[in-house]
């Protein structure tokens, strides 16, 4: 673990020995939170396991489910959120679940606990992947570090070897190449990630088809009433780094392939990645014109009556892989606990 999320883990810890959570959620105005959910997956990840930070356990979305209900807590769908945003008064605390990505391990893992607690939840889904011609490449960097001793990595027209034998080494070989990744223009990544991919023998499509359902399996979550399908672009691209045109073809065409599937338009949005960087007051306004009610983000916060009138940049709270603590959820229902955190790191 990162000194970052050691220090997010100290003041978990904290916060939640001075018994706060409740009187703040009691005291301050924030309405209700968002989750942010990708992978469920019972495995206990290997000591090099950076995307770890999207992996839950099954039992620990259950408790969550659980615990949320035990503190008074409703757990609604997003139009019921929007609804009570809307509301002159603030009533019941409410949280609502969100999945991005559409994995395979949603569908058999996450899907039976939502339906066992008859929980809402939202999937949102990028087309590409479905379609099993996109790319994970955040995993695919993790996987081809965890089998190799030493990899290359190109910088500008140098090429450095670079030894991971070691987890610290394969922990700062990833940094270096994500970073490298989230820095360049999606078509530069694209051909340096096909490329890398390529060097170790490893295959993008594949891998796309293994880990995300395929339209046979989303139908399984297009047909449950526990479920609003969400739009999640065409390729997950970030879209702050796409010209204005292709940004608005990414968020418009999934929407619309979504549609052709299921015969429903998509009412919501998610951002990929979500983050100050991916995503910004440019594509919160194409969200709005698109007409999606609402899109939601990766920034930390809870959500305030002001987002009733502000809908394209809802905050959402990460149920991060590193903090499985039962008694981290009362820290996570609380927004407005969050809405500080992202003031101060904002």
């Amino acid at each position: 673990m990162s000194a970052k999320y050691a220090v997010i883990r100290t003041m978990f810890e904290l916060i939640w020995l001075s018994r706060l959570p409740g009187l703040v959620r009691a005291l301050s105005r924030s309405r209700g939170v968002i989750f942010t959910l990708h992978r469920v997956l019972p495995d206990t990840p290997a000591d090099f396991s950076p995307n770890a930070i999207l992996q839950i356990e099954p039992a620990f979305l259950d408790y969550v489910i659980e615990r949320v209900r035990d503190l008074g807590i409703d757990i609604v769908s997003l139009d019921e959120a929007l609804e009570r945003l809307a509301a002159p008064k603030k009533g019941r605390p409410f949280v609502v679940l969100t999945f991005d990505d559409a994995y395979k391990d949603n569908l058999k893992y996450a899907l039976p606990i939502l339906r066992h607690h008859d929980a809402p939840f939202t999937l949102y889904v990028p087309t590409a992947l479905v379609d099993g011609v996109g790319e994970l490449w955040w995993q695919a960097i993790e996987d081809i570090i965890t089998r190799q001793e030493a990899i290359a990595l190109t910088l500008g027209d140098e090429t450095d070897y670079v030894d991971t034998r070691t987890t610290s080494q394969k922990q700062s070989a990833f940094d270096t190449l994500y970073w490298q990744m989230r820095k360049m223009p999606e078509d530069q990544r694209v051909v340096l990630m096909r490329k890398f991919a390529a060097a170790y023998g490893y295959d993008l499509d594949r891998q796309c088809r293994d880990l995300i359902m395929d339209w046979s399996e989303l139908r399984h979550f297009a047909g449950e009433p526990l479920c609003t399908i969400g739009a999640h672009t065409v390729h997950h691209y970030e879209l702050a780094k796409l010209p204005l045109d292709q940004a608005r073809n990414e968020m418009a065409k999934s929407a619309d392939i979504l549609q052709s599937q299921f015969g429903l338009r998509p009412a919501h949005f998610s951002y990929p990645l979500g983050g100050p960087h991916s995503a910004g007051p440019r594509e919160f306004t194409l969200a709005s014109e698109l007409g999606f009610r609402s899109a939601v983000t990766t920034r930390p916060g809870g959500l305030y009556r002001r987002h009733a009138t502000d809908p394209h940049a809802l905050p959402r709270i990460s149920l991060n892989g590193y903090f499985q603590s039962r008694r981290y959820v009362d820290v996570f229902t609380t927004g407005a606990i969050f809405s500080l955190m992202g003031k101060l790191t904002g």
